[in-house]
């Protein structure tokens, strides 16, 4: 039922507004669309209807309880008009009704089936909403009535006298007095008349602006009321305090469960406490990211719990970069599964620069070596504070971008007391300057993953080589087993598109990314990790309807910071620790 009514009323927004705009050339769809006005819903020509009527429909496709509600009394009403109307017409069948003109007409034969087939339509639908309403069950942010109609009363307050001025500067054939009633109409939406014994009307550009005008204003304060209730996407001290200690018993899983200590996320936990999911909601998309936390033999019941929260606020649920077992368990409770890339994993006790394989990492090292360059790989915890505070200054200074990328596999904050467990590890030129500097977080208590990467763009080629090298040799020392590097996406793609005797679909799909690797650099991830010959573990991106991919796409992107929406929230600053 929700998705037939979208349809339907998408379909009359449509109407509406093709006829707003048609009406400016007096000609177009303007007997279809009083065909539907008569027979079925209020149809005007007015671009603010057209608003009004599309974000119902949406609102209704997202199952929001609030947008049940109104079309549920307006169907319950107008059902409870027509049948007073169809009976008055059917014991007065000689009754005589008013024109616009006012003069009286007697009533066609017409008049009482179609008021009957009316009264049936709005009956029917009264019935079918009743009966489906525990399909409209998402909720809507709290106060959201309150702070709806007041952007409504607000804007269209400000519309009406911004139109009555146009009216008064291109009156069309309208009276003086019947100026700022008829922008007051028009601005509302045309489905109410002000004024029966108005016969002007003003010119129709000026009425499609007025009912632009009403579309803006319609439209702000529906798309306040029917957003998703949008929790404060920060992860509370208590819940940050949960999770570490899930991380302190079952760190080893997941290579990415550190990245759950983002507070830009919100947590939800398994009704146990043993496990928990951790996500943030970008754009209706509830985005999670690596495994569940904790116990795996707790993971279904937090996967059903953050699903819950999901289905009450009509978010789309999704995962991106999920181990195998992760998959398994998200695919157990509903979801789809599509095989994302890889992840690069170093194996402390196997990785030599030895061989022919690793000639190109060998001499970029040897060659960074001859330059006079030193490492230095500590703790965060045992890096003075004056200098931890400097690493911060110089990796604000050697990023690429303007705001810091990440999300599944990034931290995006340095510095911080709380993660003292994590590794720096510096490149500095020969007078002791840093030159660049890697940061990795804990993964449990023998692995260590990847969460930051910066060099001075002034600097020598092979300084990352010279720095991963480094800190395998250093790994024991550490008590480090195990490195995650940096993700791979579409990593098979690259790697068996380039083999001699690939089929066509291989190789197009291999261009393609290579055309967008423009702009997003995924051919080059995939190349700064293969020369170090990683095992490669594959991960996959969870979600529940493949007609939301796109959406899931779209929302990775932006949630990751490959896309950037002129209104989009602010890049996070992370709160304090302590």
């Amino acid at each position: 039922m929700p998705r037939v009514l979208a349809g339907v009323l998408s379909g009359l927004a449509v109407l509406c507004a093709l006829a707003a705009v048609s009406a400016v050339f007096r000609r177009g769809v303007q007997p279809v669309r009083e065909t539907v006005e008569l027979l079925l819903l209020p149809a005007p020509a007015n671009l603010g209807y057209a608003a009004f009527v599309a974000t119902l429909a949406a609102a209704l496709a997202r199952r929001k309880r609030v947008a049940w509600w109104i079309l549920t009394v307006y169907f319950g009403l107008a059902c409870l008009v027509e049948l007073v109307t169809t009976v008055l017409l059917w014991l007065a069948p000689g009754s005589v009704y008013l024109d616009d003109a006012r003069s009286p007409v007697h009533m066609p034969w017409w008049v009482l089936p179609a008021v009957l087939l009316s009264t049936v339509f709005s009956g029917t639908g009264f019935a079918l909403l009743l009966l489906t309403r525990p399909e409209f069950a998402a909720k809507v942010q709290r106060a959201s009535v309150v702070k709806a109609i007041g952007a409504l009363v607000g804007l269209v307050g400000l519309f009406v006298v911004l139109g009555w001025g146009l009216v008064v500067l291109f009156p069309g054939t309208l009276g003086a007095g019947d100026r700022l009633p008829y922008a007051a109409e028009k601005v509302l939406g045309g489905a109410v008349r002000l004024d029966l014994q108005r016969a002007g009307r003003a010119p129709g550009w000026v009425n499609l602006l007025l009912g632009l005008f009403g579309a803006i204003a319609l439209f702000a304060a529906l798309l306040t009321l029917f957003r998703s209730q949008r929790r404060a996407a920060v992860l509370s001290p208590d819940d940050e305090a949960r999770i570490r200690a899930l991380l302190a018993e079952h760190g080893e899983v997941d290579s990415l469960g550190y990245f759950a200590t983002r507070r830009d996320k919100n947590a939800v936990f398994s009704p146990t406490g043993k496990a928990a999911i951790t996500y943030r909601v970008v754009h209706g998309v509830s985005l999670a990211s690596g495994d569940p936390v904790g116990d795996p033999e707790a993971w279904p019941p937090a996967i059903d719990a953050w699903l819950a929260v999901a289905r009450d606020y009509a978010w789309i649920p999704a995962v991106i970069g999920a181990s195998e077992a992760a998959a398994h368990a998200y695919a157990r409770a509903g979801l789809k599964v599509l095989e994302l890339g890889d992840e690069a994993i170093l194996k402390v006790r196997e990785f030599t620069v030895d061989g022919r394989d690793m000639r190109p990492v060998r001499q970029a090292v040897n060659r960074i070596e001859r330059s006079g360059y030193t490492v230095r790989i500590r703790r965060h915890a045992d890096v003075p504070p004056a200098e931890l505070a400097e690493a911060v200054r110089l990796a604000d200074a050697w990023r690429d971008t303007e705001t810091e990328r990440g999300f599944s596999m990034a931290l995006s904050r340095l510095a911080d007391p709380a993660d003292g467990q994590c590794v720096l590890v510096q490149a500095l030129r020969p007078e002791g300057v840093p030159a660049a500097m890697v940061s990795l977080v804990p993964w449990g208590s023998t692995g260590l993953s990847l969460d930051l990467m910066r060099r001075d763009r002034d600097s020598d080629n092979g300084l990352i080589e010279f720095m991963v090298t480094a800190l395998v040799r250093e790994a024991p020392r550490l008590g480090v087993e195990r490195i995650s590097l940096n993700f791979a996406v579409f990593r098979s793609a690259f790697q068996e598109g380039a083999r001699i005797g690939a089929g066509p679909i291989l190789r197009a799909w291999r261009r393609l990314l290579l055309f967008f690797s423009r702009w997003w650099q995924l051919e080059s991830l995939y190349r700064s990790n293969v020369k170090y010959r990683p095992h490669w573990v594959p991960r996959f991106i969870c979600f529940a309807e493949r007609r939301e991919l796109a959406r899931v796409g779209l929302a990775s992107a932006i949630a990751e910071g490959f896309v950037r929406l002129p209104f989009g929230r602010r890049a996070f600053a992370g709160r304090p620790a302590g």
